[in-house]
């Protein structure tokens, strides 16, 4: 009993804790970009920034989508898959619905609309990207996130603790510059001048080239 104590106890992330989500919140920042890009490349034809954030090929976005998707999928694991099928559609379907609200009232910018399309949700989802959630969720928890979870707990304890918190405080920072960035930068295209020495640092530093760089398809919400 003791020998099976101290082998969990150096394994890495074991479970569902706090290490194992804040990885599969990376891994979703990084894999949603990729994905993204891929996308654009495949359908488009063309190289397209899709970052969610100003510094790094990271979509915040795409992380809390896989954390809570894997607290809430792997709960249905002995489920069949049409019932995880149908669950996954409804939670990226609503996940990408309350993205697009809260990106617009708190920030005052949208970054996709689906107006337009058939079966479409106020422009801020559709059916057809919801059956793809659907498809992804199924996926995600039955071939992939078995995959992820086991590269993760590989990790050596002592350094995946440090990289961990490295990153957990690079993330922060770069999510809080970037919605402040953002939040700015729509008030300057709203003729709001800066009012501190804050704002002041965030349009010298922020530009709205930069930001168009950055952000090519988010849209600033007029007054």
């Amino acid at each position: 009993m003791e020998g099976n104590k101290d082998a969990k106890s150096k394994i890495f992330a074991k479970g569902l804790g706090f290490y194992k989500l804040f990885w599969l919140f990376f891994v979703g920042c990084v894999v949603g970009v990729l994905v993204e890009t891929l996308y654009c490349l495949v359908l488009g034809g063309h190289f397209e920034v899709r970052w969610g954030v100003i510094y790094g090929p990271f979509n915040p976005v795409y992380g809390f989508g896989t954390v809570v998707m894997t607290l809430l999928s792997t709960r249905l694991a002995g489920c069949g898959n049409i019932k995880v099928f149908f669950f996954s559609m409804l939670f990226g379907g609503g996940y990408e619905y309350l993205c697009s609200f809260i990106q617009e009232i708190a920030l005052g910018t949208v970054s996709w609309s689906y107006a337009g399309t058939k079966f479409n949700f106020n422009g801020r989802t559709n059916l057809a990207y919801s059956l793809c959630w659907g498809f992804l969720g199924l996926l995600w928890l039955r071939k992939i996130y078995p995959k992820i979870s086991d590269w993760i707990e590989s990790f050596p304890v002592k350094i995946g603790k440090i990289a961990t918190w490295i990153l957990l405080i690079f993330m922060s920072f770069n999510m809080c510059v970037s919605s402040a960035a953002v939040w700015r930068y729509s008030k300057r295209i709203n003729g709001v001048p800066p009012r501190n020495n804050l704002e002041r640092f965030l349009d010298r530093n922020y530009s709205d080239s930069v930001l168009k760089f950055v952000y090519p398809n988010m849209k600033i919400i007029k007054w």
